[in-house]
């Protein structure tokens, strides 16, 4: 090989990569049995790197498995602390069911303390009412079921009474409240 060849095979070398003449030269070992060894090197870092790509893809497949059932979780026990909130409400209204005695203020009293333990489950669970009687008339959080005549103490296009309320969740409406809604002029 001349001088020139040899410079231009030496500058298209990567890093690292021991020419065969340059090893043949310090060791004295047949190129042949160089060659085989840098294949058998280059054979085991292929296996090594494989390896690593298996191990990679399979850590991505369980990390993407994982969060699929973490999501499924999520979906099916979203609602686990506003359940937890309603078993009170509900065995105060078994224990109504259940009461014997004829007092209609016994019966009002247990009434008003289960209701005031649902609007407490319904606060810690974002669960606001829509009561919207005097306000403007607002089509996202209210249904007009009809208009009256305004009467000069409702101003037009608010709403004077409210047939339904209405609920939302966090700032989603769950149920419009209906509504009537004074007329324009």
């Amino acid at each position: 090989m001349a001088a020139g060849e040899s410079e231009t095979a030496s500058s298209q070398r990567l890093p690292g990569e021991q020419s065969v003449e340059a090893g043949a030269g310090m060791s004295g070992a047949d190129p042949l049995a160089q060659l085989e060894l840098a294949l058998q090197q280059a054979q085991a870092k292929a296996a090594e790197n494989y390896d690593l790509y298996l191990r990679a893809r399979a850590e991505t497949e369980n990390m993407r498995r994982r969060s699929l059932e973490d999501v499924s979780k999520a979906h099916k026990y979203a609602i686990e602390s506003f359940a937890e909130a309603l078993v009170p409400v509900a065995d105060s209204l078994e224990k109504a069911l259940q009461d014997e005695s004829s007092s209609l203020g016994a019966l009002r009293e247990g009434v008003q303390i289960t209701l005031r333990q649902l609007r407490a489950a319904f606060e810690r669970g974002h669960l606001t009412e829509i009561n919207p009687v005097g306000e403007k008339f607002d089509p996202h959080r209210h249904q007009a079921i009809s208009t009256v005549a305004s009467n000069g103490t409702v101003a037009p296009n608010h709403v004077v009474t409210v047939l339904q309320k209405g609920w939302m969740i966090s700032d989603r409406v769950l149920r419009p409240a209906l509504v009537t809604v004074a007329q324009g002029s």
